[in-house]
C-alpha cells in the first residue's frame, strides 16, 4: 500500500493547475463555510483525481493505445471520461445498471463507451478488471489509488487560502478517496477532518470499528455515489489518526440537508453532495457539533442529480 503524503498532494496541485476550477468557498454563518466543489468540471470533485491520474501516466509514457477504463457509480466515470477526452485517449466506463440516467447521458456526452453491468459497484468493477486484462487498457479506480486520492486532496489548500484560521474540514466518505487526500493535507496543516457517512453506507466507520477493511451492506439514499462496499486501505490508515472523527448520519438528515441547500441557497446537489452538510444539520440529530469559535469548512462534493425531486418553496 502506498502511504499517501502531503508531497503527493502538492505534486497533484502542480498537475492540476489551469485544468480544474479552483473551488469557490462561501460563508454559511456561525463559523461554517461551504466549499462548492459540486461546481467542478463534470459536477464533482472527482475531476481532480482523474486528471492527476491520467496526467501522471502521460508524464511517465504509460498511457496505452487501448485507453483507460474504470468502474464507477457515475461521478468517477464522468471525471475519467472528461480527463481522457482532454488527454486524447479512449475511455470505457463500467456502471451498475441502476446508475442514474443523468450520469449515463453525461458520460456518453463526453464520448465514453458506457457498459452497464449488474446492480452493484462490485459487479461493474469485476467486468472492468476483465476488460483491462483482455484489452490492455489502463485501469483507473473510483477511489482506491494514491494518484486519485492526492488529486482530491488538492481541495484542502484551496479552502485554506479562503478561510484563514480554518480548524476543521468536513467531507463525505464513500470509498475514501476524497477523505484520504483531504485528511492527509489537513494533517500536514494541523487541522481536524470529520468523515461523514450515511448510517447504512459505513465502509470507513465499520473498518475503524473492526480494525481492518471489511465488507459492509449498502443501503442509502446516497448509495449511488457513496455506496462502496469497502473503504480503501489508504483511507483506513489515514483515519486512524487522532485528528480524524468518523460520524454517521441517517438518510432523513441527508434528504433534509439537500433540500435546505436548495431552499436557502438554490444549490441543486446530489444526496452524496449534501451528506457532509447533514452532519451539521438543523435536524434532531447533529452528528458533529463545532466548538465555540471553531472555523469549519464543509465540502459540497457533487451535483449530478435530477433536480426534479427538489420541492419548490
Amino acid at each position: 500500500m502506498h502511504s499517501l503524503t502531503y508531497d503527493d498532494v502538492k505534486l497533484a496541485a502542480d498537475r492540476l493547475a489551469g485544468h480544474v476550477r479552483p473551488v469557490t468557498v462561501t460563508p454559511a454563518g456561525h463559523g461554517v463555510w461551504l466549499a462548492l466543489e459540486h461546481m467542478q468540471h463534470t459536477g464533482s470533485f472527482k475531476a481532480r483525481g482523474a486528471h492527476n491520474f491520467l496526467a501522471a501516466h502521460r508524464e511517465a509514457g504509460t498511457l496505452p493505445e487501448a485507453g483507460v477504463t474504470i468502474a464507477s457509480g457515475g461521478n468517477a466515470g464522468l471525471a475519467c471520461a472528461w480527463s481522457a477526452r482532454l488527454q486524447g485517449v479512449r475511455a470505457t466506463v463500467f456502471l451498475p445498471e441502476n446508475a442514474p440516467h443523468v450520469k449515463v447521458a453525461k458520460l456518453r456526452g463526453y464520448g465514453a463507451d458506457v457498459r452497464l453491468v449488474g446492480t452493484e459497484y462490485a459487479q461493474a468493477l469485476a467486468a472492468c478488471e476483465e476488460f483491462a486484462a483482455t484489452t490492455g487498457a489502463l485501469a483507473s479506480h473510483a477511489y482506491d489509488h494514491p494518484l486519485i486520492a492526492a488529486g482530491a486532496g488538492t481541495l484542502l489548500d484551496e479552502i485554506r487560502e479562503q478561510v484563514p484560521g480554518l480548524d476543521t474540514v468536513v467531507v463525505a466518505v464513500g470509498g475514501g478517496g476524497l477523505f484520504a487526500g483531504v485528511a492527509t493535507a489537513a494533517r500536514h496543516h494541523g487541522l481536524r477532518t470529520v468523515a461523514v457517512e450515511p448510517e447504512n453506507c459505513r465502509a470507513l466507520n465499520a473498518a475503524l470499528e473492526a480494525g481492518a477493511v471489511v465488507d459492509v451492506e449498502v443501503d442509502s439514499v446516497a448509495s449511488d455515489a457513496l455506496g462502496a462496499r469497502r473503504v480503501s486501505p489508504t483511507a483506513l490508515a489515514v483515519a486512524r489518526g487522532a485528528d480524524v472523527r468518523s460520524v454517521l448520519v441517517p438518510d432523513a438528515e441527508i434528504v433534509r440537508a439537500r433540500q435546505t441547500l436548495w431552499d436557502d441557497r438554490r444549490l441543486a446537489v446530489e444526496h452524496a453532495g449534501a451528506t457532509a452538510s447533514a452532519a451539521l444539520g438543523a435536524g434532531e440529530r447533529n452528528a458533529y457539533v463545532p466548538e465555540a469559535g471553531e472555523r469549519v469548512a464543509v465540502v459540497v462534493c457533487g451535483a449530478n442529480t435530477d433536480p426534479g425531486d427538489l420541492v419548490q418553496r
